[in-house]
């Protein structure tokens, strides 16, 4: 039973973890190339080792906010198999909060001191 409980209480604070981290994974993704809202989520996918599966939804409420915000803007390019696509790239203002975040937050946990002490745990508690 409390073994469910752990189980439960993992999956509801990995759920809580990645809807935070949203943000991070559509501004990273966009350091990697200029790209369309819909391949966004499999660039996602595929960057975040498939620790996040985001909603297309998702994507598209965000980059909203993002250009109100100008993290982000868009070129028009035109599309051999349909409509015109909007093509998302960061901003000059996009990239200065990236680079805050991944200091603050990113590069942290990748410490040594982190990476030791996290490691110890996990053998301490075999």
């Amino acid at each position: 039973m409390i073994k469910t409980d752990i189980s439960r209480l993992l999956q509801q604070w990995e759920e809580s973890y990645k809807k935070g981290l949203l943000s991070f994974w559509i501004l990273f993704s966009l350091t990697q190339r200029s790209m369309y809202a819909y391949e966004m989520s499999k660039e996602i996918n595929d960057i975040s080792q498939g620790s996040i599966t985001v909603e297309d939804n998702s994507v598209y409420r965000a980059l909203k906010r993002f250009i109100e915000a100008d993290l982000i803007n868009f070129n028009i390019q035109s599309s051999p198999n349909g409509p015109d696509r909007k093509y998302f790239y960061l901003t000059d203002h996009g990239k200065d909060l990236l680079q805050q975040f991944i200091k603050r937050n990113i590069l942290v946990i990748q410490s040594e001191e982190i990476i030791n002490a996290s490691h110890k745990f996990l053998i301490s508690n075999k």
